[in-house]
């Protein structure tokens, strides 16, 4: 595949222009800083005017992606959530990504929401703050009050963003089919990844999704009043506008700061992760960036939870499966580990078995005896997805986030008490979880699925067995096999027994002396060159694809 066919060359020639100038840039100062040139450094620079050649190789990737924009930002947002494939050096320098952009005209942004919402802003709000609290990615954030006073936050996307990121996603589409063709880069599946940062951008950019899930988490929490999520406008809201409640409080990251608050921070730091376990193990449905700027301690004590872009959802099946794992961990058995992991996770062709599990057997040894309120599971979920990842092992999406959201929630939670364990407040879960499993309502949840599905395979099964019947009676039934691989190799086979042949028999031409010149047979000698070449030719694509005794 040439990058000549990809279709949106021509289309957004522009964007292609704007994209490889700042691919290019970051690239050369990558190459100059490898060699340790200095020269040229003032004009390797980034948009802050500091030299790219004295910034590492992950740091170089972060402010390219800034540079390139939104869709660039939330696609390394998405590659941060993935350490299983990007590893988690690269995956935490994402993380620091700035998402700050010039916020849009006063003009521009009143237009927007009179359009969005069908009448004057005056009509919606007895007062409209004009200066933006905050501009991000996607949109930004203005204060106002409603007609009856009260206090609300109108997040308002951004003009023309949406056309942006279309350019850009077709463009990264396409940049991905060609980057598959390169055996290096195909075990990071980017077709795939792309395909998940549509479905995010998608989100993304439909705030009626956002205000759909704070009215989920609204009622999760209705009779907890230890936890408040923002009141939500329906009627002020469409999908590029979203008005909801202004929170009078404080946010952790500042709370943190502030030395008369240290004595209550250990409490803060266990009631933040239990409202985030109770999310992920009870409901199934939790907020997921936990950083100390998304939680608010409000005046009445209780704790906000704010921006609720980004959301994850284990369903029953795969919420099991994450049971399981954390249960095998906890319980140092490596079998049910090694099961749990094969079957949750995208195998590769080949797989050792018993190599993965002797591996994860040592990871279990490794952590088996730390105590509870010692145990390193930031350093645990790291050694783990390393391993995952040096297997060619890939997780699903929302288990990749799981994993990034309990690192980041012990990040937190340590940043407010150092002494803090996430893994003994998980193991009070344990009970939970058997009970729950155990519970009559589960169990027979479970056998209305089952008989469900029997119903359907027995009104299947007789047509389909029919029509193979049907199919062998006619002659008409046909096994395909699909030698996958095998042509390249059956290609290397002729060409060497082609180049032994020719090597025999030149040598038997040089032993005869046919056609001599000073008594060398030319033909022979020839015959010789000719096969020599076409030896090493097929030693070198034997190399290239991979030594002889690799497994394919």
């Amino acid at each position: 595949m040439k990058i000549s066919t990809i279709p949106q060359i021509n289309r957004y020639f522009w964007r292609w222009q704007e994209i490889l100038s700042v691919l290019s840039k970051y690239g050369l100062a990558g190459w100059a800083s490898r060699l340790g040139l200095s020269f040229g450094s003032n004009f390797l620079t980034n948009r802050q005017g500091q030299p790219l050649i004295r910034a590492g190789h992950e740091e170089r990737i972060r402010l390219a992606v800034e540079e390139l924009g939104p869709t660039f930002i939330k696609l390394g947002q998405v590659l941060s959530t993935r350490p299983d494939q990007v590893g988690f050096k690269l995956a935490d320098e994402l993380t620091n990504l700035q998402q700050n952009t010039p916020a849009d005209s006063t003009d521009d942004v009143v237009a927007l929401i009179e359009k969005e919402l069908g009448r004057s802003i005056a009509d919606c709000f007895a007062t409209f703050e004009h200066q933006p609290l905050a501009s991000a990615s996607i949109g930004q954030v203005h204060r106002a009050t409603l007609t009856n006073g009260t206090q609300v936050v109108v997040k308002v996307q951004h003009v023309g963003i949406e056309k942006q990121v279309h350019v850009d996603l077709e463009i990264l589409s396409g940049l991905a089919q060609l980057a598959e063709r390169l055996p290096e880069l195909r075990p990071y599946r980017l077709q795939s990844t792309m395909a998940e940062l549509q479905r995010m951008m998608r989100r993304e950019l439909d705030f009626g999704l956002e205000l759909r899930n704070q009215q989920q988490f609204d009622a999760m929490f209705a009779d907890d009043a230890l936890v408040s999520v923002p009141k939500v406008y329906p009627e002020l809201s469409t999908q590029r506008v979203l008005t909801m409640e202004w929170f009078n409080g404080r946010k952790l990251s500042s709370v943190v700061e502030d030395p008369a608050a240290k004595v209550r921070l250990p409490e803060y730091a266990r009631r933040g992760a239990e409202i985030y376990l109770t999310m992920i193990f009870e409901h199934g449905f939790y907020h997921a960036d936990p950083h100390p700027g998304n939680l608010i301690l409000l005046d009445n004590g209780a704790i906000g939870l704010l921006d609720f872009g980004m959301v994850g959802r284990l369903g029953d099946p795969l919420r099991e499966q994450v049971e399981d794992l954390l249960v095998a961990m906890a319980s140092h058995d490596t079998e049910r580990l090694t099961n749990v992991v094969m079957r949750l996770g995208a195998t590769p062709p080949g797989l050792d078995d018993m190599a993965l599990s002797t591996d994860l057997s040592a990871f279990v040894e490794q952590y088996a005896y730390q105590s509870m309120d010692n145990f390193d599971l930031s350093g645990a979920f790291t050694e783990f997805v390393e391993l995952i990842r040096r297997y060619e092992i890939v997780l699903p999406t929302q288990v990749a986030l799981l994993i990034k959201t309990l690192l980041m929630l012990e990040g937190m939670a340590k940043m407010m008490e150092p002494e803090f364990s996430l893994m003994e407040l998980v193991k009070t879960y344990r009970t939970k979880i058997f009970r729950r499993r155990l519970s009559p309502k589960r169990q027979a949840r479970k056998l209305r699925n089952m008989m469900s599905e029997l119903e359907q395979l027995a009104e299947v099964a007789p047509r389909r067995l029919r029509e193979i019947l049907e199919q062998v009676q006619r002659g008409k039934f046909d096994v395909h096999l699909d030698h996958r691989g095998l042509e390249p190799s059956v290609n290397r086979l002729v060409m060497g027994m082609m180049t032994s042949a020719l090597f025999l028999g030149s040598s038997l031409m040089l032993s005869r002396e046919v056609w001599p010149v000073h008594g060398i047979s030319v033909p022979g000698t020839l015959g010789m060159v000719l096969s020599g070449m076409l030896g090493i030719r097929i030693m070198r694509a034997i190399n290239k694809s991979g030594h002889l005794d690799r497994k394919q």
